[in-house]
């Protein structure tokens, strides 16, 4: 007997919609709009073609100009590590960079037929691939700094998925729609006024005078400064689905020990039960329960990988996702008993600076310690917590606890 098809066609519609809202509030909240004529990338893998087909008719009907190109499969993947040469791992298309100087969106669906099939290639080879893709991730924020560019991406569900999920496939596909409220009658509408809810917090937290933050739980005790002229940013429609609300903060001030509980896939490798210490910024000491090789080799990257690039927290009220996914999107947004908290080691958001974005320049950036980094790797914390604000004031004020922003 063939199986129900969860992704209806009905669904399939409301996940567009769904993206399309994320992709237009991610550049109006840089300052930008689309009109007629701006180029739309879609970004596909083999298992989300569906949605790819509904989402480039969806946008041609909107007079956008369309580019589409499925990624490489698992087999192409491993095959590229490999078999390629040094000058190969670090090409980059010769109309890649051309491409990337006039992108106005990108939507990225992601539907990985694997999660472990990188396991055994040396991670240096990952990491000289990462840092020569830098230029074209520089182009695109430097293009969103502007207003001229806007992102978002989602997931669709995939055997390995579900399989490293330890579900269904059906079931990871109903976590999915659940999760974007793709059962819904108007899914849009409800993703707008989650977003207003999220502005409410993102006030609180951005008209307090802070001078670093204390994180603590069983495993985690952490400070973080956040630094000058900066702001909490989130759902914004860079993610779907997205309830973070986060910043990026001032490397410099971070200290004390971070603990992953939740584990992660990254690079077609599995890690579990990460620690870091920090010292004066930097991470000086990295413990994992697996995957510790791993983890060392992507926080030597660069100089700015052993860094904290953002600070996030999920409030348990915004988000439905409960179960552990396999997949950072969704993870790093879970709500769960607890809410979470995430850092991420690696580049930071310039979008988060509170001044006029335009003038952000690499010093400036430099001076106020925003990150900078091949590397964005976000680690998830979902034990019981609570987070202080040490204010300038001398004043101290709970700002998050036990899943729940108190601002």
């Amino acid at each position: 007997m063939k199986k129900k098809e969860i992704f209806t066609e009905s669904v399939l519609n409301k996940y567009a919609d769904v993206l399309i809202w994320g992709l237009e509030a991610a550049r109006k909240s840089v300052g930008g709009k689309y009109k007629k004529g701006d180029i739309i990338y879609i970004s596909y893998e083999l298992d989300s073609l569906k949605l790819a087909e509904v989402l480039y008719r969806k946008l041609l009907e909107k007079g956008m100009n369309v580019v589409v190109r499925m990624g490489a499969t698992s087999k192409m993947q491993f095959d590229f590590y490999d078999v390629a040469n040094k000058d190969q791992l670090s090409f980059l298309a010769p109309w890649s960079k051309d491409l990337y100087k006039n992108l106005n969106g990108l939507i990225s669906l992601i539907a990985p037929s694997s999660l472990t099939h990188l396991s055994g290639i040396d991670s240096k080879k990952m990491a000289l691939v990462a840092i020569s893709a830098k230029p074209l991730k520089e182009i695109a924020h430097k293009r969103e700094e502007t207003g001229d560019f806007g992102w978002t991406l989602c997931i669709m569900p995939t055997e390995e998925l579900a399989k490293k999920a330890k579900m269904s496939k059906e079931n990871y596909a109903k976590e999915i729609i659940k999760a974007c409220y793709l059962d819904k009658k108007d899914p849009v509408k409800i993703w707008e006024n989650l977003r207003k809810k999220a502005d409410a917090v993102k006030k609180s937290l951005n008209g307090l005078d802070v001078d670093y933050f204390h994180i603590k739980s069983q495993n985690t005790d952490l400070k973080v400064t956040p630094g000058e002229k900066r702001k909490w940013l989130g759902l914004s429609g860079h993610n779907i689905p997205s309830f973070e609300i986060f910043t990026s903060p001032d490397w410099r001030g971070t200290e004390g020990v971070y603990y992953a509980n939740m584990p992660s896939f990254r690079s077609g490798n599995y890690v579990e039960g990460v620690r870091l210490t920090f010292k004066n910024g930097k991470v000086v000491k990295v413990e994992a329960k697996k995957g510790e090789k791993f983890v060392k080799k992507q926080l030597a990257m660069d100089k700015g990988a052993s860094r904290l690039g953002e600070l996030s927290f999920t409030d348990k009220r915004f988000s439905p996702i409960g179960k552990f996914m396999a997949n950072t999107l969704f993870d790093e947004n879970v709500g769960g008993k607890y809410g979470n908290c995430h850092i991420a080691v690696g580049s930071s958001f310039s979008d988060t600076y509170s001044g006029d974005i335009k003038k952000l320049t690499k010093k400036l950036k430099k001076d106020l310690g925003f990150n900078d980094s091949a590397l964005h790797w976000d680690l998830i914390n979902t034990e019981k917590k609570k987070v202080t604000a040490f204010l300038k004031s001398g004043k101290k004020a709970v700002v998050y606890e036990n899943g729940l922003f108190k601002v």
